[in-house]
């Protein structure tokens, strides 16, 4: 195929995801999608394999790449049709990360439909019943973290249901519980994110035809693994091991295994997580798709720039782990913090295994924590319920090249902060201090960047939960390079546990500090 006619299929296809998420952007409510961008939109082929993804959450997209052909080959689909799921065991990843799935069916000229593929948006929602405000509780089962959604039909022949949509938004959750607030506005963007997405793809297909737009594909998928295939064959043959920890899982096991153990042979790549901790009954679990999104990113990062993002990238990739441990947990495992917590600390022990391979291009460890902050009230008969859920960037790791970036999210997470002006404007709080976290960072031949200071103070009362990491394991350094400052949270002042929830009364201060990037190479 010409180059040049490929080249221009890649960047129309993947424009259209970033068309959807635009629109996604534009249309929701909440300060998590529409200022922090908490989401995610790409574009699968008939069998779920990935053809094109817009540069959003890598843990959203990753997991959707992996998990999406069982999605897609479970159900029976309709031309108008969308689902909506956040089920973590039949495809998602944690409650509040919400799939929508539309399919796309073209009329051939013998006025049969075919199902060409499938247009899809995950985004976050700060509120899907959960236990507590933010939906991000200290769970230890998956009904405690909020409203289950297996595989459900949420539009038909494009008429939205809604009695669905009532349920799954505003009228009551799985306990008969109210979920209030914004979701309705944002689900309804959801479903016109991917409405945008189907006239898009519908016209790209129609400037051509559908045999020509399958020919396309496969020649994507061929180009990808041709990129992936080199980029991996850089990495020397060998088998390479790392361990790393998660402080704990809030409900009393500490320092929980992760082993990653990597075998590289002539441009394929196998990771096997044997030796990993088991489940446990904390939230930091996390199903198998969680976990291959991290090592997708990993490599990823390892490939060409250009290289597109679709299946054929990540053919010459094997991802294992035993049943019923933490990186593949089975069902009614608590998994809040697993899709934020734990896909960070996966990338840190597969940069660790590579470090051994490649020194001079692996990083030394960022942060290592989304810094999970969520917090608010129920609904009473003076005021409204309220949620309220950020997570807070650290220290970028060093490298060979330079300094780690200061005050930057890290990884598998991609998304802004929430604005001083929108947060203070939507919810009874006031940021007394937001900065730079001085000298957090690893010291080093080149230093590790340093962590963000954020301080709240609480114009109401309310009910906060927070889920950290690096708070008693320093991000590691490389090449002699010095570990980054562990993290602290501090009420009044006063040191809080790395996962914890409570209340608060008006004018109580909470105080976020971040973790600092490890250090490269010997001063």
């Amino acid at each position: 195929m010409n180059p040049i006619a490929l080249g221009i299929f890649v960047n129309r296809i993947e424009s259209i995801c970033d068309e959807m998420g635009a629109v996604l952007r534009r249309a929701a409510f909440s300060p998590n999608i529409k200022d922090r961008m908490d989401f995610s939109c790409a574009i699968f082929d008939p069998e779920g394999g990935l053809c094109a993804q817009a540069a959003h959450i890598p843990v959203h997209l990753g997991s959707m790449a992996y998990a999406m052909k069982d999605i897609v080959t479970s159900i029976q689909w309709e031309s108008g049709d969308m689902v909506v799921l956040n089920d973590p065991y039949l495809g998602g990843t944690h409650l509040p990360d919400v799939t929508v799935i539309a399919p796309m069916f073209i009329v051939k000229s013998d006025g049969k439909e075919t199902l060409v593929g499938f247009v899809v948006n995950r985004a976050h929602h700060a509120n899907i019943g959960a236990t507590s405000p933010g939906s991000m509780p200290l769970s230890q089962s998956l009904e405690e973290e909020g409203l289950i959604i297996p595989p459900t039909l949420l539009v038909r022949d494009d008429v939205i249901l809604q009695d669905v949509l009532h349920r799954i938004s505003g009228s009551e959750d799985a306990n008969g519980k109210g979920i209030q607030g914004q979701s309705y506005g944002d689900f309804s963007a959801q479903i016109s994110a991917n409405k945008v997405g189907c006239q898009r793809l519908r016209a790209l297909i129609s400037a051509n035809d559908t045999d020509h737009y399958f020919q396309f594909l496969s020649e994507l998928n061929a180009y990808g693994a041709r990129l992936a295939t080199s980029a991996l064959s850089d990495l020397p043959n060998g088998c390479y091991q790392f361990d790393d920890y998660l402080d704990n899982d809030g409900a009393g096991q500490n320092d929980i295994k992760i082993t990653a153990n990597i075998t590289i042979d002539n441009g394929s790549v196998d990771v096997d997580f044997s030796g990993t901790h088991s489940q446990v009954m904390g939230n930091v679990n996390c199903p198998l798709s969680v976990a291959a999104a991290a090592v997708f990113y990993v490599f990823r990062c390892l490939m060409p720039s250009h290289t597109p993002g679709c299946a054929g990238t990540f053919s010459a990739i094997t991802i294992r782990a035993s049943k019923g441990c933490l990186l593949d947990a089975e069902r009614p495992a608590a998994v809040a913090a697993g899709n934020v917590e734990t896909s960070t600390r996966v990338v840190d022990v597969v940069l660790g295994a590579l470090a051994q391979a490649v020194p001079h291009r692996i990083p030394s460890a960022s942060h290592g924590s989304m810094n999970n902050v969520a917090m608010g009230t129920e609904a009473t008969k003076d005021s409204k319920r309220w949620d309220y859920y950020e997570t807070i960037g650290g220290g970028m790791g060093a490298h060979a090249k330079g300094d780690g970036l200061n005050a930057v999210q890290t990884h598998m997470t991609n998304t802004l902060n929430t604005p001083i002006e929108s947060l203070e404007s939507h919810y009874p709080l006031r940021v007394v201090a937001y900065r730079i976290r001085e000298h957090s960072g690893g010291d080093g031949q080149y230093v590790g960047g340093n962590g963000l200071e954020r301080r709240l103070k609480f114009l109401k009362p309310a009910t906060v939960t927070l889920l950290t990491e690096r708070r008693n394991r320093r991000p590691w350094g490389l090449g002699g390079g010095m570990g980054g400052a562990v993290g602290e949270n501090l009420l009044n002042d006063q040191l809080l546990p790395a996962k914890t929830a409570f209340d608060v009364k008006q004018g109580d201060e909470l105080c976020i500090k971040t973790p600092g990037g490890g250090g490269w190479g010997v001063v």
